[in-house]
């Protein structure tokens, strides 16, 4: 038997061109954070139509950025997360490192 498990939400995303923003809500099931070389969410996409669900906030589903404070076996234990423009067109700006 598979116990559920508290994910981290998105609590906010600014990055307005990603097909699973509305209104600075992602709306992905999950999303993936990391890169080798910063905290960029790797489930951000610019295409015409908007992708989600709008009953659903989005959740870190996995982070591979084991260097983060918040960052645990690669899962992410911060209480929620903010996505924003940084590095990259969309960024984890939770991610401190340790």
């Amino acid at each position: 038997m598979t116990a559920a498990v508290e994910m981290p939400r998105v609590q906010e995303c600014t990055v307005a061109s990603c097909a699973y923003n509305r209104t600075n809500d992602c709306h992905a099931f999950a999303i993936t954070i990391g890169s080798s070389d910063h905290a960029r969410c790797h489930t951000f996409v610019e295409m015409p139509v908007r992708g989600g669900s709008e009953q659903l906030v989005a959740q870190v589903g996995a982070c591979q950025r084991s260097d983060c404070q918040h960052n645990s076996d690669l899962e992410c234990h911060a209480p929620a997360i903010t996505v924003g423009a940084a590095m990259d067109l969309a960024d984890c700006m939770t991610y401190q490192s340790r």
